[in-house]
């Protein structure tokens, strides 16, 4: 299926060569958009530019920065002449495992650098584009399942996503008024290369309880993004669509939720230790 407004449209994708961001960037080719995909490493954005067979630049840019958001939207500019569509999708996931006690100063500050600045510093270009030229279009953040629900581990990665949907709201009340709308999504567990394989393999684990008993794929998180970005959510601003197999609906505390029925012990050992505790 395509949707319509997509055909011919100019659509940056930030952290277009990871798992979601490449499955966004092939959705919206095959939908007729012009792609612009961004990525911290130049020669990967290239490289998957020229692997589809629409129109697309690679643009290697540190999404974080003020420097890179400039680079790429003006690659966008000077290419195609636009900037209509805007999927502000690159992320960090931070080590995982270490605790609120155990974490670094300047692994928060990273992964806030990408998660929450970045979207910020995205969304802030696209409006002033958009208000320089007199022109509309969509705007759609990634958030995630982390950003409603809480976890003991990987802190800053769920603070970010917290963040991200403040953002989402506070740019749709913005923007509503002059016609762009701004919303996100919310991947579930969705097994992708930031998280190591590793932790793909425990993604799959914990997802044979959500309420589809599976893990999501990246082309379902794609198609919602296309969605969001085109002319058919012409009326759906302020929104974060949870792309999650339920999960995020859950109680995980009733086996009628078909979770927590798991050994608390093990989770809680290292804690109870440093305090003292058996």
């Amino acid at each position: 299926m395509t949707y319509a407004g997509l055909e011919s449209k100019v659509a940056i994708v930030t952290g277009g060569t990871g798992g979601i961001g490449s499955a966004v960037v092939e959705r919206l080719s095959k939908a007729g958009a012009k792609l612009v995909i961004v990525d911290l490493d130049a020669d990967r954005a290239k490289a998957a530019a020229d692997a589809l067979d629409g129109d697309a630049i690679g643009v290697g840019a540190d999404v974080s920065t003020e420097a890179g958001v400039d680079a790429y939207m003006e690659a966008a500019i000077q290419t195609y002449g636009s900037a209509d569509l805007h999927h502000l999708n690159a992320g960090i996931a931070g080590k995982p495992g270490v605790q609120l006690t155990d974490a670094a100063v300047d692994e928060w500050d990273a992964v806030m650098g990408v998660n929450l600045r970045g979207p910020f510093l995205g969304t802030r270009a696209a409006l002033r584009h958009f208000i320089a030229t007199g022109t509309t279009g969509s705007i759609v953040l990634t958030a995630s399942i982390a950003s409603l629900r809480g976890a003991a581990d990987l802190l800053a990665y769920t603070t970010s996503k917290h963040g991200v949907i403040g953002l989402v709201h506070g740019a749709a009340v913005y923007a509503g008024p002059i016609g762009v709308r701004v919303n996100g999504v919310a991947p579930g567990i969705v097994p992708t290369p930031i998280f190591g394989e590793a932790g793909m393999q425990d993604m799959r684990k914990r997802a044979s309880t959500s309420p589809l008993r599976r893990a999501g794929e990246a082309d379902e998180v794609a198609t919602a993004v296309a969605f969001l970005l085109s002319d058919d959510a012409s009326y759906i601003t302020g929104a974060v669509l949870s792309v999650d197999g339920g999960a995020s609906v859950q109680n995980t505390n009733r086996y009628g939720g078909g979770a927590g029925l798991w050994d608390t012990a093990p989770v809680d050992a290292d804690l109870f230790a440093a305090f003292g505790k058996e």
